[in-house]
């Protein structure tokens, strides 16, 4: 009953009231997000949802658009500001998926929508983490967060979605509450941001050079052909 009924409607209450009482603080971070990141303020990345359905993910941006002399990008830890590893230190700029919450695409309480690429490089049994909606906050993420591995990440995403219960998620919400006001394992030992699945799988060899090409090589397609129906 809870599952299939009480979660969704208690997802878009909180969401709307929070929406509501942290408006002033969204509107106060998107300011300073636009004088100290520039624009835009909201960064925009397709993520897979519910039954591997894809859905655009929004949050306060956190980088700046530097590059090198050949036009390409610099590396995630070179654009990341002191301002943008505060707001996710704080998790502020998780702040606009409440508006994710609200229409549908996720819940307050789930997996975490990971990567396209990462999803590609899971297994069968690790992909049915998407039989539930993503969350804002899950059971992996008040249980080490970012300072999990893979394995175990996707194992506690597993985990939760065989037992779904009020009194779970309420208790995820309380530790997930301790965790941001803590700013504990915001990121993996030694990295300013997370790890992609496929570099971690190639890093400790679970994978060969030549299979990580060959997924990266066919997500890359998958994520073109959605551009072509966009």
């Amino acid at each position: 009953m809870y599952k299939k009924y009480i979660k969704r409607i208690l997802d878009f209450i909180l969401s709307f009231i929070a929406l509501i009482i942290l408006g002033p603080v969204m509107l106060i971070v998107a300011i300073l997000v636009r004088v100290k990141l520039g624009s835009p303020i909201i960064f925009k990345q397709q993520r897979p949802g519910l039954n591997e359905k894809i859905f655009t993910i929004y949050k306060f941006r956190t980088m700046i658009d530097k590059k090198d002399k050949f036009g390409e990008l610099l590396s995630d830890s070179e654009r990341l500001t002191k301002f943008g590893r505060f707001l996710r230190s704080t998790s502020l700029d998780e702040l606009p998926e409440l508006w994710n919450i609200l229409k549908g695409d996720m819940s307050i309480v789930g997996p975490r929508p990971q990567l396209i690429r990462d999803m590609m490089f899971m297994t069968p049994i690790q992909r049915q983490r998407h039989s539930v909606l993503p969350g804002l906050t899950g059971l992996a993420q008040v249980n080490g967060r970012n300072r999990v591995s893979w394995e175990e990440k996707l194992s506690l995403d597993l985990e939760y979605i065989r037992n779904i219960t009020f009194l779970d998620d309420s208790n995820i919400i309380f530790k997930t509450i301790i965790k941001v006001f803590n700013r504990k394992d915001i990121n993996a030992e030694g990295m300013d941001t997370a790890e992609d699945l496929g570099d971690y799988l190639l890093r400790t060899k679970v994978i060969s050079q030549n299979e990580y090409l060959n997924i990266i090589e066919k997500s890359k397609k998958f994520v073109s052909k959605l551009s072509d129906v966009v």
